[in-house]
């Protein structure tokens, strides 16, 4: 039996204004990963982690993945796939995207490379469907591709590689859980018009300034009209660590996916791991327990360790 080993990284969707089409892989926390070449055609899923997700192929992200895989190539083979998740599950740091495009990945690796990213994008966005209800790619592209992608479309799939700027991701997770699912519900169905000439100009101007490395023009570009004032309710303290982030140097950030997690970008190191300690304060005064991640924006995504 052939087998391969990932590492899979943990990302932040959104960016804040890019709703479901801008994201970007941080390299902690990841989950593990290894896929064995079955010679019968089941897909087992084994967990080593205490989630208590389910091993039901049908009802895993990484199990329904496989199965399309198997089914589009008329696959006689199955997988066998053991997962250790360390991107805690509703902490809106791609928990689902991580088993999902690690899935894809050590899938395409174990029969020969035979798809392109894009067509790993497109089967590993049946793990999203599974666990949000919605095909989106936000998280899935940058786990696949490394670096900061812009989802221009899901339906064909037009992923567009951007430049990683040399930027601090501080990431706090607090012990909260906030689904998907739940958090798209409480979306606006309509929007003003306004507001929508707002954001554009936001999401515009945040990827010229990704593209220029503008640091300047990204943080006048964090900014999100839609989407953060109705989520931002679900987060504990997030007005709080997002005022007090600014003051510490912060270039901007806001909401991870749909939350709890927060993140902000920082031209320092010694800005974000400040950063880092006023969040981890922030949540014990009000006895939240948190994890916080310092990190660069991770360029290569699921990294493939060889033995």
């Amino acid at each position: 039996m052939k087998k391969v080993k990932l590492q899979v990284p943990a990302t932040v969707a959104n960016l804040v204004c890019g709703f479901d089409i801008l994201g970007m892989p941080i390299h902690e926390p990841f989950d593990k990963m290894e896929l064995r070449l079955l010679e019968t055609p089941e897909i087992i899923i084994k967990h080593t982690d205490h989630f208590k997700l389910p091993e039901e192929p049908s009802q895993n992200v990484a199990g329904v993945v496989l199965l399309k895989i198997q089914e589009y190539l008329n696959l006689k083979n199955g997988f066998e796939v053991i997962i250790n998740k360390k991107i805690k599950p509703g902490s809106g740091l791609g928990s689902s995207a991580a088993s999902a495009a690690g899935a894809a990945v050590g899938a395409n690796k174990l029969l020969g490379n035979i798809f392109t990213r894009e067509e790993l994008v497109h089967f590993a966005m049946f793990g999203e469907e599974l666990a949000s209800g919605v095909k989106h790619a936000d998280n899935i592209a940058p786990c696949i591709f490394g670096g900061i992608t812009l989802v221009k479309s899901s339906n064909p799939i037009d992923i567009i590689p951007l430049n990683s700027p040399d930027l601090f991701v501080t990431a706090v997770h607090p012990q909260v859980e906030v689904k998907t699912s739940d958090a798209r519900q409480i979306l606006k169905k309509n929007i003003l018009l306004k507001d929508a000439i707002e954001q554009w100009g936001n999401i515009a101007g945040l990827v010229a300034g990704i593209q220029n490395n503008d640091f300047k023009l990204i943080g006048r570009s964090l900014n999100d009209v839609i989407v953060e004032p109705v989520r931002s309710i679900l987060i504990p303290k997030f007005s709080e660590i997002k005022e007090k982030s600014l003051k510490l140097g912060a270039l901007g950030g806001g909401i991870s996916g749909s939350g709890p997690s927060i993140f902000m970008l920082s031209e320092k190191e010694e800005i974000s791991h400040n950063i880092a300690e006023m969040m981890k304060s922030v949540y014990n005064e009000i006895d939240i327990e948190s994890f916080v991640y310092v990190s660069k924006i991770n360029p290569s995504g699921i990294k493939i360790i060889e033995d």
